[in-house]
């Protein structure tokens, strides 16, 4: 099986980093590039989430290009090289799948997924703790998440939903009580992690959750500007509060 595009592309960078090729390319570096990294995968999920296939394309190209940007950087440091990335992830794919490429028997996606988590803390016998392995760059609301899936998986756990009510409600609480912006953005930050606690208890994914919520808001938002009769700012309460239900119907 033969991939020449992808030859093709893994060969443009080479020359793009060279010294006959472009000035921008050979300045960056994986630091200079992490932004990079995170819109355009963001710019992907943003795709999928349309359900628009040509635009998805297009962005797991972006992606793509980030993957083999970083390749070849290391690959002129002498650290690896993109053989070597798909060498790895290859032999990460095999390892964890023991019931395609082996003789475990797993029946459910519980039990293929047990497996996977043991297979993993195989791999990496340097991690001690249960919260070793949480990026420290993902969104913090997906990192809270994360820390709280793997918090239950020890125990730790409200024994029902209406303790849950009750954590967020003190929460708030404490916030109203907090004096100074220290205290108010320590307890801020409680009510949110409580919530993320909240949605994983129903099954539903906070990040989603809030991303739809925004997408929501600006839908909204953008109804307002081109249905008000007078510039924004300009509105009273009552008019805000009047084409927002109006939004709220679209």
């Amino acid at each position: 099986m033969n991939y020449p595009n992808l030859e093709r592309l893994i060969e443009i960078i080479d020359i793009l980093r060279s010294e006959n090729g472009c000035k921008w390319d050979r300045e960056q570096t994986h630091a200079s590039l992490k932004k990079n990294m995170l819109e355009e995968a963001y710019e992907a999920v943003d795709a999928i989430d349309d359900d628009d296939f040509k635009h998805l394309e297009e962005e797991l190209g972006d992606v793509l290009l980030q993957v083999v940007l970083h390749s070849q950087i290391a690959k002129e440091e002498e650290k690896f090289n993109i053989e070597d990335v798909a060498k790895g992830i290859s032999d990460k794919l095999i390892h964890r799948h023991p019931h395609v490429f082996g003789n475990v028997k797993a029946s459910s996606t519980e039990e293929i997924l047990d497996n996977w988590e043991k297979l993993k803390k195989e791999e990496k016998p340097h991690r001690t703790s249960l919260m070793d392995g949480i990026s420290r760059s993902q969104a913090a609301l997906m990192s809270a998440q994360k820390i709280s899936k793997k918090a239950v998986k020890a125990g730790f756990e409200w024994p029902d939903e209406a303790s849950l009510y009750d954590c967020v409600f003190s929460e708030i609480k404490e916030f109203q009580n907090a004096n100074n912006l220290v205290n108010k953005e320590e307890e801020l930050g409680d009510i949110l992690f409580a919530v993320v606690n909240l949605a994983r208890w129903n099954n539903i994914d906070a990040e989603q959750a809030l991303l739809k919520a925004n997408k929501k808001f600006i839908k909204r938002f953008k109804y307002m500007e081109s249905n008000a009769d007078k510039p924004l700012e300009n509105l009273s309460l009552e008019e805000w509060d009047c084409l927002w239900k109006k939004a709220k119907k679209q």
